[in-house]
């Protein structure tokens, strides 16, 4: 994918995080919602090397891996709203999403939850004798989680095609990483376990890239898992639509020091000089925001009669 196509696509993801987190007090998306503002760069560069049949799986701060990965984004709006044009009908919500066209197989919102859905689902492709790589999306909390580990160890001791992408932003909720784990690289633990492990700066997005791509390659040629760490950073509160400065959690100074590192500033100063309209390019991208609104919100709620046919038992 070209600097263009990278750069729009994490420009549509942003003006759509923020126009949900501008809508959101109105009280009419009836969830919660994580925003991924400030780290588009690793959704945008992953997907970017994925097909679309591959599988991605997410977490509760799902919103960039389904659109980057080809998600529908009415369906997504009618999703977060509770309405039947959602898709999962509106029952599951901003954390509950699921597209099986675009090849985005699930998120949920428990910690550490998808990996070993993930592994599953590599395995199954193993079986099939299927072309498929799976991505799983984490952040650096989940590393706590035991089933991780036994999801990391499983996928190497059976040489499945999964990419681990973890979106180190340097925070569980409201606690830093140095307070929650021991000095050294989460990579380093991968490595321990057997994966194969690639680091890139979250913020760039052509670095995510190609990191990604060199993955995706070698795990279609069947080599052992990857593990992708790229350090990144959420300007928003954990869950919510505002800045949480005032929590007195971060230090002070670091969200802005990230954000002047903002990977849409970034790439931005190389296409404009190379002629390309980034003022006619938000306006596209606003158009199809005010669209999808429309249309997500144009969307019946889910009918109660409906709703026995989404249960599995």
């Amino acid at each position: 994918m070209n600097p263009f196509d990278l750069y729009r696509q994490m420009l549509r993801i942003r003006r759509i995080e923020e126009a949900i987190a501008d809508r959101y007090p109105a009280q009419e998306m009836r969830c919660p919602v994580h925003l991924s503002i400030g780290q588009e760069a690793v959704a945008v560069g992953v997907c970017a090397a994925l097909e679309q049949r591959d599988g991605v799986f997410s977490g509760h701060r799902a919103h960039a891996h389904y659109l980057a990965k080809g998600g529908d984004l009415t369906a997504m709006l009618a999703e977060i709203y509770g309405l039947d044009a959602g898709c999962c009908h509106g029952v599951g919500g901003s954390m509950h999403m699921i597209d099986l066209r675009a090849g985005f197989l699930g998120a949920v919102p428990i910690v550490g939850a998808t990996l070993p859905l993930a592994v599953g689902a590599a395995w199954a492709a193993r079986l099939r004798g299927e072309d498929k790589v799976v991505a799983v999306f984490f952040g650096d909390g989940t590393f706590e989680e035991g089933v991780v580990h036994e999801s990391v160890n499983f996928a190497v001791l059976h040489s499945l095609p999964v990419l681990f992408v973890c979106e180190n932003n340097l925070y569980a909720c409201y606690t830093r990483l140095p307070d929650r784990q021991p000095p050294r690289p989460i990579h380093g633990v991968a490595a321990a376990h057997g994966c194969i492990t690639l680091t890139a700066d979250g913020n760039d997005v052509e670095a995510v890239h190609q990191a990604a791509r060199t993955a995706v390659g070698q795990l279609r040629s069947g080599s052992k898992p990857y593990f992708l760490e790229c350090a990144t950073y959420r300007w928003r509160e954990h869950c919510g639509p505002e800045l949480d400065d005032h929590l007195g959690y971060r230090p002070a100074g670091e969200r802005q020091d990230w954000e002047a590192h903002c990977p849409l500033r970034r790439l931005a100063p190389r296409l404009s000089a190379g002629g390309t309209d980034l003022d006619r390019l938000e306006s596209e991208v606003a158009a199809e925001i005010e669209s999808a609104f429309a249309a997500a919100l144009a969307s019946p709620p889910p009918r109660p009669a409906d709703l026995p046919g989404y249960l599995y038992a």
